[in-house]
């Protein structure tokens, strides 16, 4: 099927399918696992009132954590499209960016100062690391006569990664916290409560509702600065809005799972290759398919060593670095 053809594919189609997808990597992640389960176990647990020790799995364990995970993958994937069209740039991504490093930093160091905060502060001190981070990127960026070319956004965002990440585990070798602060950045949903849940839910909902109501604008805003202000957008508005959602939704994110590179920009080239160039498609999308692969890629960490966990920052980083080497060496366009 030629480009032209997926193309030609009506969205209501290509978003059914996307459901599909998404509801078989939950259907999974929910049966397999170190203690597997059967499908009639896992509808009897999610619909009744059963007490035998599978339920009690299945609905105090292995639900939250799943339902964890389709948020972050999709809140990833959505803050990764967002910034890919803000910025015009093939390699934006949240964890190249400093955003996932800065609120992995924040987290360290309130844990640090205050081990009895509550999960709204962790949460709050998560948003405030990731603003700090991204305008750390941006003023080193920015700081060099030519304006913010993708390569010098790259280098920046490597060099502040890299510092926050020190920041991160100097605090908790200092604090002597290095355990639980390796436990959160290994990147995993282990041990997610409903307390978290009620917590971390509405900022991403919120979100990625915002970035679909922007998604006009920010179709738009891809095309070029001079299209945008010349169909009358405010575009410093409607940056600053797509700024403070992808602060939201990476907060968010590493409040739940820790730090995750690649992710963010995996997702939305892939589906670009799907949808075209319109963002009214690609957040919708990014977000169910940024769900469905999270999903997957917690599941292969449950089952391919069980019963020990891999890390699924391990697993999402052995895909995405050869995807970012990709991206790199084609510049964008071979998936788009």
């Amino acid at each position: 099927m030629t480009k032209e053809d997926r193309r030609s594919i009506p969205f209501r189609y290509k978003l059914s399918a996307g459901m599909i997808v998404l509801i078989g990597a939950f259907v999974a992640a929910m049966v397999f696992g170190a203690a597997d389960t059967t499908l009639s176990s896992l509808w009897r647990a999610l619909v009744t009132r059963t007490a035998d020790d599978y339920a009690s799995v299945i609905r105090e364990i292995r639900l939250p954590r799943e339902i964890a995970a389709a948020l972050v993958g999709a809140a990833l994937a959505v803050s990764g499209a967002v910034m890919q069209g803000m910025t015009r740039n093939p390699l934006a991504d949240p964890g190249l960016f400093g955003l996932t490093a800065g609120a992995n930093a924040a987290l360290a160091i309130t844990l640090a100062l205050g081990p009895a905060t509550h999960y709204l502060g962790i949460t709050i001190s998560c948003f405030i690391g990731a603003g700090v981070g991204a305008v750390l990127v941006l003023g080193i960026s920015a700081a060099k006569r030519g304006g913010l070319s993708p390569l010098r956004l790259v280098l920046a965002g490597a060099a502040v990664t890299a510092f926050l990440n020190a920041v991160a585990e100097g605090t908790g070798l200092y604090f002597k916290l290095s355990k639980d602060v390796s436990m959160w950045t290994a990147g995993g949903m282990i041990g997610t409560s409903w307390s978290q849940l009620h917590v971390v839910v509405p900022f991403i909902a919120l979100g990625i509702a915002v970035a679909l109501f922007l998604s006009r604008q920010l179709t738009v805003l891809s095309l070029s600065e001079e299209v945008a202000v010349g169909l009358g957008q405010q575009t410093t508005g409607v940056k600053t809005v797509l700024f403070i959602v992808v602060i939201v939704l990476c907060g968010s994110s590493v409040a739940l799972a820790g730090n995750i590179a690649f992710f963010g920009l995996m997702v939305p080239h892939i589906v670009r290759a799907v949808v075209g160039t319109d963002y009214r498609f690609i957040v919708p999308m990014s977000a169910i398919l940024g769900a469905a692969f999270m999903l997957l890629a917690d599941t292969l960490g449950r089952t391919v060593n069980a019963p020990y966990e891999t890390p699924v920052a391990a697993i999402v980083a052995m895909m995405g670095l050869p995807f970012f080497l990709f991206i790199v060496r084609t510049g964008g366009k071979a998936v788009s």
